[in-house]
């Protein structure tokens, strides 16, 4: 049985998609944008994109009832992956020292011109 989970501190869905679904105690968070949730636009920049995708992302898993310690595997769509580095910077500032296991790839178009979308899986108590 599955369990949909969704918060307003984190943008709405684009599509036909959930924010989150729990499955047990799995929960799995679609792909997060840059989008401010509040304003409904992407960001401007790389670093403020990656900071408010691992925001947004953040939200759900909270609204789940968890936190970041919970995401076990993410996986990041860059549009180029020369802003890897920068990513990396600012990704390894929402983990701690046990971090999730991670793919990170670089894309030929991300949806409403994004430079980067984050997705997670987390395991809940």
């Amino acid at each position: 049985m599955k369990e949909v989970v969704s918060t307003d501190s984190a943008p709405g869905a684009v599509g036909p998609y959930s924010q989150a679904v729990r499955a047990g105690k799995i929960l799995f968070i679609s792909g997060q944008l840059g989008i401010d949730p509040a304003a409904g636009i992407l960001e401007k920049g790389l670093e403020a994109q990656v900071d408010r995708a691992l925001r947004n992302i953040k939200a759900i898993v909270e609204a789940a009832g968890g936190g970041m310690e919970n995401i076990c595997k993410t996986t990041v769509y860059l549009a180029s992956m020369e802003d890897f580095k920068i990513m990396n910077g600012i990704y390894s500032g929402y983990f701690t020292e046990k971090y999730p296991a991670r793919a990170a790839f670089e894309v030929g178009k991300l949806p409403l011109g994004g430079l980067v979308e984050i997705e997670a899986v987390a395991v809940l108590e």
